[in-house]
């Protein structure tokens, strides 16, 4: 991987679901679990209730209602926070997603976990992982009314954190929010090539990516920041 110019980095931005917790529960939960439930409530079969969630998806996807727990327990008329506990069991931290976290703490950087996940589900990954015990801040961007794909975010996310882009990173799965964050200025950008444990690892050439944190820690340790 890329190397990052560490010493000019003092925040840490962090998403959470692909980038700190494994992205299989939320892959599992919308592409398969959620098609076995509607299927049964509509009588349909799986294929068609599967065909029918990703015409759905695509109609919003990058939205707010894309991650809003309501808008689809409305839509679908499925309770989704309780179908979301029935498998919280696959609800899992990336084996490298500490030992970054605390490495980025020990270093003297300000580490703040920035989410387009509602905040019902950030809530419930917490309670699971304990995520909020590792890291300063814990933002769900429903708070601001838009999404990490948007400008407006980052506008707004600067004003309440009040933090530099020319020394901030940002580590994210998903190509499209960090275009977005490079587009608002953001210097220093981490794709994370492994997303999803069940699935193959992709190939990034347009952001520096990272398949395991722990790469990085000899680098982050010997740029500590002077207190």
């Amino acid at each position: 991987m890329s190397t990052l110019a560490w010493k000019e980095i003092n925040t840490v931005l962090l998403d959470m679901d692909g980038t700190l917790l494994d992205l299989h529960f939320d892959n599992h939960f919308w592409l398969e679990y959620v098609p076995i439930k509607l299927s049964k409530k509509r009588g349909v079969s799986i294929e068609d209730a599967k065909a029918f969630m990703v015409a759905e998806y695509e109609k919003v996807i990058g939205t707010l209602s894309w991650y809003c727990l309501d808008f689809w327990a409305e839509k679908l008329d499925l309770d989704i926070m309780e179908a979301k506990c029935e498998i919280n069991h696959l609800i899992s931290m990336r084996e490298d997603s500490i030992p970054f976290i605390d490495a980025l703490k020990a270093s003297g950087r300000e580490v703040i976990l920035v989410t387009n996940a509602h905040p019902d589900s950030l809530s419930l990954k917490v309670e699971h992982t304990q995520l909020d015990e590792h890291i300063d801040q814990l933002i769900s961007t429903h708070e601001f009314g838009v999404t990490k794909e948007s400008q407006e975010l980052w506008q707004k996310l600067q004003a309440k954190l009040g933090f530099n882009p020319d020394t901030t990173l940002f580590v994210d799965d998903s190509l499209g929010i960090l275009q977005a964050a490079k587009d608002f200025g953001i210097k220093h950008l981490l794709a994370v090539s492994n997303p999803d444990s069940k699935q193959p690892m992709r190939e990034i050439t347009n952001f520096p990516a990272v398949q395991d944190y722990r790469y990085l820690l000899d680098d982050i340790s010997a740029s500590r920041i002077s207190p």
